[in-house]
């Protein structure tokens, strides 16, 4: 800072006008006002607390998969997981947790065969377009704070399966799983995966938790033997946890000028580091900025 300060001093005894900083996306991210801030409803917050200490916060998405969404709700308010595990991790790929193939019954509340969310109507969405192609589908952009790809042709959108997008494990078609057997992306996007599963939301606290973990060394990443899975102590809503103790977040609007910004620099590094801009991002590499509230 002391060296900036310098410079500047000295190019105002030379009668030339300092160089303008160049902005890096964090400055635009501390630079964003409240008004393009919005807070996570906490019942769109799930809190998985595992055995080990760590904490994992999941962002749901009900506005892209609703049914599945609501079963993991109702899931989560029956205490259906407890007992469950995280049983797969596989390098590069998805941590998966759950009961992992248990005969629980599903209590009240359950679709069993929920339909297929791999896409929802893109009527209603206000979408903040990438401005790059994007090779997995017509567009790709961003709607309610999250990043999307879709047709205006076709009239469909998706949610893109991203680093820490999380996804509901099925069976082969028909089956569209249920939520009770969840995944998070800790590896290079899979984007191949878009429009095949319900992506159901994203970890927006804890991912590490999850990535740090030991990898399965059975066909998939599974875990040889249960020993070696990771403990779950619960999960729970945020809403169901008590006000002094619960989480709180929230994300960029992705209709802010301020995201608008975010999204022009991350595709344009000018600043010190950076010899060429790559003139172009790829969908996956603007993760929406969201924190937590004071």
């Amino acid at each position: 800072m002391r060296s900036l300060l310098l410079l500047s001093a000295a190019a105002l005894l030379m009668g030339v006008a300092p160089a303008k900083k160049l902005l890096t996306p964090n400055d635009v991210v501390a630079g964003a006002p409240a008004s393009a801030w919005k807070t996570i409803d906490p019942d769109d917050l799930l809190v998985m607390d595992l055995k080990n200490g760590g904490r994992v916060v999941v962002q749901l998405a009900p506005e892209f998969a609703p049914v599945h969404v609501a079963n993991i709700k109702a899931l989560a308010r029956s205490s259906y997981w407890d007992g469950a595990s995280i049983y797969r991790v596989q390098d590069n790929y998805v941590a998966q947790w759950g009961l992992n193939e248990s005969d629980k019954p599903w209590p009240k509340g359950v679709t069993a065969k929920p339909p297929a969310e791999y896409t929802r109507t893109l009527k209603g969405l206000a979408v903040k377009p990438l401005g790059y192609a994007d090779p997995y589908a017509p567009g790709a952009g961003f709607a309610r704070g999250w990043p999307i790809a879709y047709s205006a042709k076709g009239g469909w959108a998706n949610l893109a399966h991203c680093y820490a997008s999380v996804g509901v494990g099925r069976d082969l078609s028909p089956d569209t799983g249920t939520g009770g057997e969840l995944y998070a992306v800790i590896g290079h996007a899979p984007r191949h995966l878009d429009r095949n599963i319900a992506v159901v939301g994203r970890v927006i606290e804890g991912i590490d938790k999850l990535s740090s973990l030991p990898r399965g060394t059975e066909a998939l990443g599974f875990y040889k033997d249960k020993s070696q899975n990771v403990r779950i102590t619960s999960i729970r809503l945020a809403s169901e946890i008590p006000a002094a103790d619960r989480p709180a977040f929230e994300y960029l609007d992705t209709g802010s000028a301020s995201f608008a910004l975010y999204l022009r620099v991350r595709a344009n590094r000018h600043d010190d580091f950076y010899i060429r801009p790559a003139g172009g991002v790829d969908l996956c590499n603007v993760q929406v900025p969201v924190r937590r509230k004071a």
